[in-house]
C-alpha cells in the first residue's frame, strides 16, 4: 500500500494520510502536521516537524514511535 501510496504523491496527486509511518510521511509528504487530541500541535516541512521538532509534544511522541524500547 505504501508504494502505491508514493507512485500516487510522485503523480501529483493530493492526499491526506494519517500514519505512524514516519519515515513514509518524512520521504512523501510536502506538509506534516502534529495533533494531539484533536488540535494541531506543530506544523511544517517533514524534515523539521519529524527531523526537529519544535514542541515538546511532539519530541515526546516521535521519540516513543522511533525508539519504542
Amino acid at each position: 500500500m505504501l508504494a502505491v501510496m508514493r507512485d500516487l504523491a510522485t503523480e501529483g496527486w493530493t492526499m491526506l494520510v494519517v500514519t505512524h509511518e514516519m519515515r513514509f510521511a518524512q520521504q512523501v509528504a510536502d506538509q506534516a502536521l502534529f495533533l494531539d487530541g484533536g488540535v494541531v500541535v506543530e506544523r511544517g516541512a517533514p524534515r523539521d516537524v519529524l527531523g526537529n521538532p519544535q514542541e515538546e509534544r511532539t519530541k515526546r511522541f516521535l521519540q516513543r514511535v522511533l525508539d519504542p524500547l
